[in-house]
């Protein structure tokens, strides 16, 4: 009934830049928190970044100043924009995204992920 489509995964060279996308579809879609987790092999996942319900937005602290979430409500997408970025940010990046969408006759909950971008940082 949700899905979640991740773009916008690549190679780079330390110091260089990306943005990923995460477009959610469905009907009547409410998202109430985003966020952006990562995982390198043998390593949990960890969050990166998030706009809870309330609006707080919070960062890992090795991304603070140099990464920026953002979400633009009308096109249902989340954003992550990567700066500066470093040998040690490279990982398969996933975003979360739970709220409601519309199906039959009322509104259901939904708390799902993306299918995962690779992120490669050369040094």
């Amino acid at each position: 009934q949700v899905q979640l489509v991740e773009s916008g995964g690549g190679t780079v060279q330390t110091g260089g830049s990306l943005q990923l996308s995460c477009a959610v579809s469905g009907s009547a879609i409410t998202i109430e928190y985003m966020g952006w987790y990562r995982q390198t092999p043998g390593k949990q996942r960890e969050l990166v970044a998030e706009i809870t319900s309330g609006g707080s937005i919070n960062y890992l602290d090795s991304v603070r100043g140099r990464f920026t979430i953002s979400r633009d409500n009308a096109k249902d997408t989340g954003y992550l924009r990567m700066n500066s970025l470093k040998p040690d940010d490279a990982a398969v990046y996933y975003c979360k995204v739970a709220g409601t969408y519309h199906s039959g006759p009322g509104f259901h909950v939904f708390d799902d992920w993306g299918q995962g971008t690779q992120v490669t940082v050369s040094s």
